[in-house]
């Protein structure tokens, strides 16, 4: 076993704060046995109780699981065994591992949108204990982003087993600006220019815990206070299949003018899931300068240095302040732009950012 494998579960282990009497789920792929065998390991050191099961949301399984349902005309529902188990759980470690990226490119956009309604709950459920996010490397992954089995391998490991106190220090610099914030601005180009209220919300510091590879700064903005046009100008990977060129626009916070170059009907089937998928979510800033290309792998783009994301749909309940409005929604689909050139974000009417440059780095023009 290659021995970073041994490292990351280590790091995942503490990320859910694995402890004795534990009850731990772990969801992953078949591509992945050794990082679940890892996991075991060390369950059984600390004294957790390991159960292991399938995701439900790649693989040849739930493709035809649900091409069945659709054909069938069948109302999904929440499945009980599943919420017992979830409910059932301390903490969860949910690993992506695929085969094959685009094995649900054949589910019709609205039946993934049905099922992803029905599980809401049990996704609530999960984010109300510990729980974290990663990616397990695998050749299908490497060749969406035309990268060797083995440079992917060291891409993956090199943006997850890094320094994440220093890494948390360099992200705390930007905390401390948006934490007492009210309002953001966003440009890019003469396609994007948007304001948000983060008015009494919280900011999260994204490191070593919730996602591996962490490294980014989000909070979630006043669900009616969006205003503006964006043009995710990075793709979208969902469900198998590629969102191009997503533009967004947005009155009173909510979206009532989009399209994409490709795949538009994928676009339009997320926001058309409930009321909360045509609002924002969450604004996330990503500062993990290991990150250094784009993969088509939203657990490491939205992490890249000189990009901002935006997700549409539900927000986290750890972000919302007491007095605000939490956005709810079965969907959370984070969209990227590219804030490298000719892009700057404004806090409070304050440039934080400039061409990609932190105030508090070297080279910032202001």
């Amino acid at each position: 076993m290659d021995p970073r494998i041994r490292e990351h579960a280590q790091l995942i282990a503490d990320a859910v704060d694995l402890s004795a009497g534990d009850n731990f789920l772990i969801k992953s792929e078949p591509a992945a046995e050794d990082l679940v065998v890892a996991l075991y390991e060390i369950a059984g050191d600390r004294g957790a109780h390991p159960v292991s099961i399938r995701t439900n949301r790649s693989g040849r399984a739930i493709r035809s699981y649900l091409q069945a349902a659709d054909a069938a005309d069948v109302d999904f529902e929440t499945p009980a065994h599943e919420q017992a188990l979830v409910e059932a759980a301390d903490c969860h470690a949910v690993i992506r591992s695929h085969a094959n990226v685009t094995e649900l490119e054949d589910v019709p956009p609205e039946v993934n949108s049905d099922y992803e309604k029905a599980h809401q709950p049990i996704l609530n459920e999960r984010l109300t204990d510990r729980w974290t996010l990663t990616q397990h490397p695998t050749p299908a992954d490497a060749q969406l982003a035309e990268m060797s089995t083995e440079a992917y391998e060291n891409f993956v490991y090199d943006a997850i087993l890094k320094d994440w106190d220093e890494q948390r220090e360099f992200q705390a610099q930007l905390v401390e600006i948006l934490e007492d914030a009210s309002e953001v601005r966003i440009v890019s180009g003469d396609t994007t220019d948007v304001t948000m209220s983060v008015d009494g919300n919280h900011v999260i510091n994204d490191t070593d815990t919730h996602n591996l590879p962490g490294g980014e700064v989000f909070t979630a903005p006043v669900p009616d206070s969006v205003e503006g046009e964006v043009l995710f100008d990075k793709p979208v990977y969902r469900r198998g299949r590629e969102i191009t060129d997503a533009r967004l626009v947005f009155e009173d916070g909510e979206v009532v003018e989009h399209s994409a170059s490709k795949n538009e009907d994928l676009l339009t089937s997320i926001l058309d899931t409930d009321e909360g998928a045509r609002r924002l979510g969450e604004l996330g800033i990503g500062m993990n300068r290991d990150i250094d290309r784009f993969t088509y792998n939203m657990l490491f783009d939205e992490k890249m240095g000189d990009t901002v994301h935006m997700a549409v749909g539900r927000a986290y309940e750890d972000n919302v302040g007491e007095d605000n409005e939490q956005n709810e929604s079965a969907q959370h689909v984070d969209m990227i732009v590219d804030m490298s050139e000719d892009s700057y974000i404004e806090i409070d009417g304050e440039v934080v950012q400039e061409d990609g440059t932190f105030v508090f780095e070297d080279g910032f023009k202001g």
